[in-house]
């Protein structure tokens, strides 16, 4: 059994049905745990921020290098500069970075788009963290 690996990261855990010609057992289930290794790992490739139009949603990701050289990050493309703000923040000097997220209040709908961060690993030269601004009508005041 081959697993591919490309675009996870840390513990994952694969399953695949293997069927028999057995009587009264039709399939057998296989399972595989391993731990995908990668050179640099980010908490969530997904950034969603949604609440209602009146407010500000703030959201935050973790990029962390794989200790043995410095990594540095820098914008290669934003796609929502009308929506969202960011900010990366260097926790420890090129090894742990915060991404901050903030939606500013703003029209009611739904805005997709990306980050993209160049990055000095040649075995990863670009992160894409992919970002999902979902405003709502607030609620009206009680009657």
């Amino acid at each position: 059994m081959r697993v591919k690996t490309r675009g996870y990261q840390g513990n994952i855990l694969k399953r695949a049905r293997v069927y028999t010609n057995e009587k009264g057992r039709r399939f057998e289930t296989v399972s595989i745990k391993a731990f995908v290794n990668v050179p640099i790992y980010v908490t969530s490739r997904y950034v969603h921020l949604r609440g209602p139009a009146d407010r500000k949603i703030t959201a935050m990701v973790t990029v962390r290098g794989d200790g043995t050289k410095h990594l540095a990050l820098e914008k290669s493309q934003f796609t929502l500069a009308d929506e969202v703000v960011y900010r990366i923040e260097e926790v420890e000097a090129g090894k742990l970075f915060r991404l901050h997220f903030t939606r500013m209040p703003g029209n009611v709908g739904l805005h997709r788009g990306v980050l993209k961060l160049k990055t000095n690993y040649p075995e990863q030269p670009e992160l894409t963290i992919w970002i999902t601004a979902q405003y709502r009508r607030a609620a009206g005041p009680q009657q």
